[in-house]
């Protein structure tokens, strides 16, 4: 294939979840990451994938952001939209957000391979945003980064967990307006989609890559407020459980296909689970408190694993 990468010893790839405000686990793992390479990520990796909050912290990181000017925007932002009460409402905080953080870069100024997931809602499919013409799996000749649609608008997509986010409609280079979802819908654990990237669009040898795939953790359900006896406030409640329920079951899903498909890509996976009742959290956490403790998780993940992933990446 004419669009395959120069060969090279080994090709990196990093991929993040999606979760909402639990992305703050996946800041503790890849603070430790970047502190051990002792560089920015965009330059240790080859390829970052990222859904949802996987998706707003890989096109970050891809532009070459520091973990901890991440870590700021989270903490100062995601309490902010998680505690909004509609769609409407959450849905503008993030577009705000966007908008201000991706206002003068796009898909063609990332430093490094980039693949944003989002879903389709009419077709029921995957559109994910990439780079590189390189990543293109067809229609190689009328490749535009990112498809022409803004970085912030493909990463409000990636996001849009509907119905807790509206839907967010794009408008291609070529004219096309796509109504997307939240790609936690199709692939909340994006490491198969990046996998099938770097081997087959690419031409890697499973062998040669070293893959890191980075989750969210997995914790008890919060415990329920008096408040929370409402019919309409059980009915939110459990809208929340069934959402991170599929979302959860996505992500084993897909790394189960992975372990079966890619078994021969060396893969290092890191997304905890804790018990501990005071680890109770969702997707829509906005106690920060509760929010740096999942960070200091993160960290503690990222200590069980660091020989294996000084291996693969010093």
């Amino acid at each position: 294939m004419h669009n395959q990468v120069a060969p090279k010893e080994l090709y990196r790839v990093l991929c993040l979840d999606g979760g909402g405000a639990k992305g703050f686990y996946t800041l503790g793992v890849l603070r430790e990451i970047e502190a051990m390479a002792g560089k920015p990520l965009c330059e240790s990796f080859d390829l970052i994938f990222g859904t949802s909050t996987g998706a707003i912290i890989a096109s970050l990181l891809a532009l070459g952001n520091s973990v901890s000017e991440i870590n700021a925007l989270y903490e100062k932002h995601v309490p902010v939209i998680m505690e909004r009460k509609s769609a409407s409402d959450k849905s503008a905080a993030l577009k705000a957000l966007a908008d201000a953080v991706f206002a003068n870069v796009g898909f063609a100024d990332v430093k490094t391979g980039l693949g944003v997931v989002a879903a389709k809602w009419d077709s029921e499919r995957p559109m994910i945003f990439k780079g590189s013409a390189s990543q293109a799996h067809g229609r190689i000749g009328s490749f535009v980064p990112g498809f022409g649609v803004s970085m912030s608008d493909a990463v409000q997509a990636s996001c849009s967990a509907f119905p807790f986010f509206e839907k967010k409609t794009v408008t291609t280079a070529a004219g096309d307006q796509i109504e997307l979802i939240d790609g936690g819908y199709c692939a909340n654990n994006p490491t198969l989609y990046a996998i099938a990237d770097a081997t087959k669009a690419l031409g890697m040898p499973a062998q040669q890559l070293r893959v890191v795939s980075i989750g969210v953790g997995i914790y008890p359900e919060p415990q329920r407020s008096k408040f929370s006896v409402m019919y309409w406030a059980k009915r939110y409640l459990l809208s929340v459980q069934l959402l991170q329920k599929t979302m959860e079951i996505n992500t084993q899903s897909m790394d189960q296909l992975r372990a079966i498909l890619f078994n021969d890509a060396p893969t290092i996976r890191i997304s905890d689970t804790f018990a501990q009742p005071e680890m109770a959290t969702d997707l829509f956490e906005h106690d920060l408190r509760k929010l740096n403790l999942l960070r200091q998780r993160g960290a503690e993940s990222f200590a069980t694993r660091e020989a294996d992933l000084r291996q693969f990446l010093m």
